[in-house]
């Protein structure tokens, strides 16, 4: 029996844009992927200024917020991955957000 391994490439991301309700993902390879913002709640409840405040992370294999301790891969967007975060974690997070 055979096996077949198939080399997949993940592109980088160039540039992206964090709407209302939509994280928009421009990539190297001339995609740009487009996912709901409620996949990452943090993103979610962020204010403007905080969802504008990223960097590129990996030579653009991901994105940071520094100000909502967020990490996303360009590997999860374009698999389909929302975030893995428990629900206790973020309502821990969402309180002490609260408390300051």
């Amino acid at each position: 029996m055979t096996t077949l391994a198939v080399k997949i490439n993940i592109p980088k991301a160039n540039n992206l844009n964090v709407t209302e309700d939509t994280l928009t993902v421009e990539l190297d390879d001339g995609r740009t992927i487009s996912v709901p913002l409620a996949w990452y709640p943090r993103l979610q409840e962020a204010s403007v200024g905080e969802r504008n405040n990223w960097r590129l992370i990996g030579g653009g294999q991901g994105m940071h917020w520094r100000d909502i301790d967020e990490d996303i891969s360009v590997q999860g967007i374009i698999s389909g991955t929302p975030s893995g975060e428990s629900q206790n974690s973020f309502k821990r997070w969402l309180e002490s957000r609260q408390a300051c």
